[in-house]
């Protein structure tokens, strides 16, 4: 794995007996006790996550609010200076180019974190859209760090390591300047697990001493695989699975931040009809009756009928229920359809259900 990216942290993982793998050609550990154990770790005390592979693209000038605003399907106007947006980049014809984060500063100062496996994509998207709009686009994620604390107990663990008030950092909100461990790093209260926690950004020079404090005080190392069923019980999509170039965030489910009512953005044609006329297929929850697991891919049957496929599945760690997420034909999604999935060519029976999962 010698050509693999790597983060600033990256000599640390073997040291708290991190797995590492090959993850969209980074080198990052995908455990570190063990992904129930980290699992558990945060929803009941908290951990700590390098997230440093994801990406940064900073947006300056006069003119960058109304040019991010073009670019993204929620509406970056109706929030205030330091609130972040969860939201799309889309293609013209719905398509997902990522799901992002923006962070308003001011109407003139926007930072767009991505995901990991999209950075080199999304930039060139951005410059490709440039039109003759007065911004500067610079991509910052070589230089950049970034750490996620998270779980009910990281505001009471980081707390000690700052004299910020940090309960005084409201849910998806940022601020700059804050000294932790007499760092200077970016603190926003967001994070990708369904707890409460914060995702920190500083230099690549300062992270190395930061993760290590921040464990010695009690977080638990986590890894991505810890990440990624943390994630799908609060259902938080992951690009690749939930997410996709080849179907629209409505079809996905995640129409609340598609807003049609604003000005034109890409893609507003196609997402507006779709919300309008309703979609073909969708995503739902699902849980097994049986004891296997349903696996990205796997088809998803229906009186031998292919109909959809799954999209993640797991066994819950918080639940103990295998369940899943998967894209379906609308006509059956509705609650307590019973389908069919297709593991190693026998078919295990499954009903549709909620997709909210987590119950927080």
């Amino acid at each position: 794995m010698d050509n693999l990216k790597r983060t600033a942290l990256a000599d640390e993982y073997q040291k708290y007996g991190g797995k590492t793998v090959d993850f969209a050609g980074w080198y990052m550990p995908v455990e570190f006790e063990g992904i129930i154990k980290e699992h558990e770790s945060v929803r009941n005390n908290v951990g700590l996550f390098d997230v440093s592979h994801m990406g940064e693209i900073t947006v300056k000038g006069p003119d960058a609010l109304s040019f991010v605003n073009r670019l993204i399907t929620n509406d970056l106007e109706k929030i205030t200076d330091s609130q972040v947006l969860y939201t799309f980049m889309c293609r013209e014809d719905g398509g997902v180019v990522d799901d992002i984060l923006v962070y308003r500063f001011s109407k003139e100062d926007i930072l767009l974190v991505v995901n990991a496996s999209n950075t080199d994509k999304d930039y060139q998207w951005v410059l490709e859209n440039h039109r003759d709009e007065h911004v500067e686009i610079q991509n910052i994620s070589n230089e950049t760090a970034q750490l996620a604390i998270q779980g009910p107990k990281a505001e009471s663990l980081l707390q000690a390591h700052t004299d910020e008030d940090l309960s005084e950092i409201k849910f998806f909100f940022a601020k700059r300047n804050v000294e932790i461990d007499g760092i200077d790093c970016m603190v926003s209260r967001t994070g990708y697990t369904g707890e409460d926690g914060f995702e920190i950004y500083l230099s690549n020079d300062k992270v190395v001493e930061l993760y290590t404090n921040l464990i010695e005080d009690g977080a638990a190392p986590i890894g991505l695989g810890a990440r990624d069923t943390l994630r799908f019980e609060a259902n938080l999509p992951l690009y690749g699975n939930e997410l996709s170039d080849n179907w629209t965030p409505i079809e996905a489910g995640y129409g609340f931040f598609v807003k049609t009512d604003k000005a034109d953005f890409i893609g507003k044609e196609v997402l507006k009809k779709q919300k309008e006329d309703g979609v073909s297929r969708k995503i739902v929850g699902f849980t097994m009756s049986d004891k296997k697991i349903p696996r990205h891919g796997y088809r998803i049957l229906k009186d031998g009928e292919e109909i959809g496929f799954v999209t993640t599945g797991y066994k819950s760690p918080t639940l103990g229920d295998i369940i899943g997420l998967a894209m379906v034909k609308t006509e059956y999604s509705k609650m307590g359809t019973e389908i069919d999935v297709e593991i190693r060519n026998k078919t295990s029976q499954a009903t549709v259900r909620s997709r909210k999962f987590l119950q927080k």
